[in-house]
């Protein structure tokens, strides 16, 4: 964790959230460095954050996750932006990411099965122009209720 708080709040805070590695006392020109510095080392980085000095940071994190209330520089910077001040949505954003991705994944492994089979039949004669409008049209509304998942994530 990287904050411009005190050692003791940040660890009080690090301690509630689970975190093992706190820096503390960071001005906002030295985050970036700090930012910077862990990515060098191969460490994956992603950083919070809602004000204008917060801005290069997010940039320079391989996720920056904006809070919604910060400002503009910060939403801009940002990878992610949150509603809102709540911490709490983070791990909940990233979940979310990571279902997209399952779902993108998916819906491009059935658009590329699809096509690998229907497109030879359709060349040898096989499928019909009619049939085969129909298949891609089902295969098109698949994948849109497929990605209509999402909505009722939690």
């Amino acid at each position: 964790m990287l904050t411009g708080d005190n050692p003791r709040a940040a660890g009080a805070v690090a301690s509630a959230v689970g975190i093992d590695e706190v820096i503390s006392e960071v001005l906002p020109e030295e985050k970036l460095a700090v930012v910077e510095r862990l990515r060098a080392e191969g460490r994956r980085v992603a950083f919070v954050g809602d004000g204008v000095n917060d801005a290069a940071a997010l940039a320079a994190a391989e996720v920056g996750i904006a809070m919604g209330a910060g400002s503009d520089a910060a939403i801009e910077a940002g990878d992610i932006t949150l509603v809102g001040d709540d911490l709490g949505r983070v791990p909940d954003a990233l979940r979310l990411g990571r279902r997209t991705l399952g779902v993108i994944r998916g819906n491009l492994f059935w658009a590329f099965a699809y096509n690998v089979a229907a497109i030879p039949l359709a060349m040898a004669g096989l499928l019909g122009p009619l049939v085969a409008g129909a298949a891609m049209a089902f295969s098109s509304v698949f994948v849109v209720l497929n990605s209509l998942r999402l909505r009722s994530f939690r």
